[in-house]
């Protein structure tokens, strides 16, 4: 009987204040779609670190006769075979930093230099002898590019040692920029929602003051009379949880997988899975839960005073 009365109060209470209902819904949906959103930005952004990051190189430039006409770092001159061999010899020494070294001649750079940019006008005026050599390092640590940059860089025959990872940090920085905009975003939403629900369960409250002073008359516990409105903010939360869920799964499905398509168009991108968004769901749906019962719960102790 309880339990009936209970769950009658609560229909009451969504009817009565339907567009404050509806407001409670829509601001719970948004913020907590921005809140699943923020939590797969961060996914996708520790997946694209883990998976670029493995692939980046450091690359030593060594100096040619171009350079030494042009370039201070090689005043002294093109690169010489003693140089290259010491080079080698002292990436050698660095095997506990060092993974794999290659060498990549100057015709080789023409060639992927012709095949990356044959149709810039530049490259019809370059000769593969204004080509530089290098070495390529792959890292153990990526982040270790440090080691290699000051036993190398300012030395004889090397024009700079330039590190791919320094071009990556850049597009993570914004990205993780772009991540905290939205997370802010959520923030003063979710904050709204909490307003929204304060508000809709106080007047709630205020129309069924009669009822509720009846109930404390007879003897009614204080969570006996709190517990409809409490589960009024709770089944609003709820609501707008399940229509932010539905955000993410439709968000993942048309921009990744279909109408957008990214996964296709951007092949270089290695986009989270489903795994990723079904996991943060349970999450969703526990604070579109628990949220609005306890913002309820403490609006409740002080206005009801019970």
């Amino acid at each position: 009987m309880r339990a009936q009365f209970v769950l009658s109060e609560i229909g009451v209470g969504l009817r009565r204040n339907l567009t404050m209902t509806f407001a409670v819904i829509v601001s719970v949906a948004l913020s907590l779609a921005l809140f699943g959103g923020s939590l797969l930005m961060s996914d996708q952004v520790n997946t694209m670190k883990g998976y670029w990051y493995d692939k980046v190189n450091v690359s030593i430039f060594l100096c040619n006769k171009s350079d030494a006409e042009s370039d201070p770092n090689c005043a002294k001159g093109a690169v010489t075979a003693d140089q290259k061999k010491q080079i080698l010899a002292d990436l050698d020494k660095m095997s506990s930093v060092v993974e794999k070294v290659s060498y990549e001649s100057a015709d080789q750079a023409y060639k992927h230099y012709k095949e990356q940019f044959g149709d810039s006008p530049l490259a019809s005026s370059l000769t593969p002898d204004q080509m530089q050599e290098s070495y390529r390092i792959k890292l153990k640590d990526p982040e270790k590019y440090q080691v290699i940059a000051t036993a190398f860089d300012g030395r004889d025959g090397v024009q700079s040692v330039q590190d791919q990872k320094g071009i990556l940090d850049n597009l993570f920085g914004l990205l993780n920029g772009m991540n905290w905009a939205a997370r802010a975003v959520m923030a003063m939403m979710l904050v709204v929602a909490l307003m929204l629900i304060v508000n809709t369960v106080r007047v709630s409250a205020f129309s069924r003051r009669r009822e509720t002073g009846i109930m404390r008359l007879v003897g009614a516990s204080g969570f006996y009379i709190q517990a409809p409105f409490i589960m009024e903010a709770a089944v609003a939360g709820l609501i707008g949880g399940g229509v932010a869920c539905g955000f993410l799964l439709v968000a993942r499905y048309f921009i990744i997988d279909h109408g957008l398509a990214l996964s296709e168009k951007l092949n270089l991108i290695n986009f989270i899975g489903w795994d990723a968004v079904l996991t943060k769901l349970p999450l969703i749906l526990a604070t579109s839960l628990l949220m609005p019962a306890l913002a309820a719960f403490f609006a409740l102790r002080k206005y009801l005073k019970v």
